[in-house]
């Protein structure tokens, strides 16, 4: 018997993301690094079985959190979508 696997990628929206960049109460290193580890986790999840909007999606999702950092840390936002565009 053949079993069948769906895999379930959650990818963040906009929203939730902005609404971790916007948490004053923790510090800005704290906010970069809850945002990378959702992008980690996003990546994580893509496997061989994915499709191409599934990466496709990932992957502007992961821009947009780079995006949101470099407001928090021009420099480390700059760094991360350079390395994304291939520099």
């Amino acid at each position: 018997m053949y079993e069948v696997y769906f895999l379930y990628i959650y990818i963040m929206n906009k929203e939730e993301i902005l609404k971790i960049a916007a948490e004053y109460q923790k510090t800005v290193l704290q906010r970069i690094d809850e945002l990378l580890e959702i992008d980690a986790i996003q990546y994580q999840n893509l496997g061989s079985e994915s499709s191409k909007a599934d990466k496709l999606e990932v992957k502007k999702n992961s821009r947009f959190i780079y995006r949101t950092i470099k407001d928090l840390d021009t420099n480390t936002g700059k760094l991360l979508l350079q390395h994304q565009d291939g520099y």
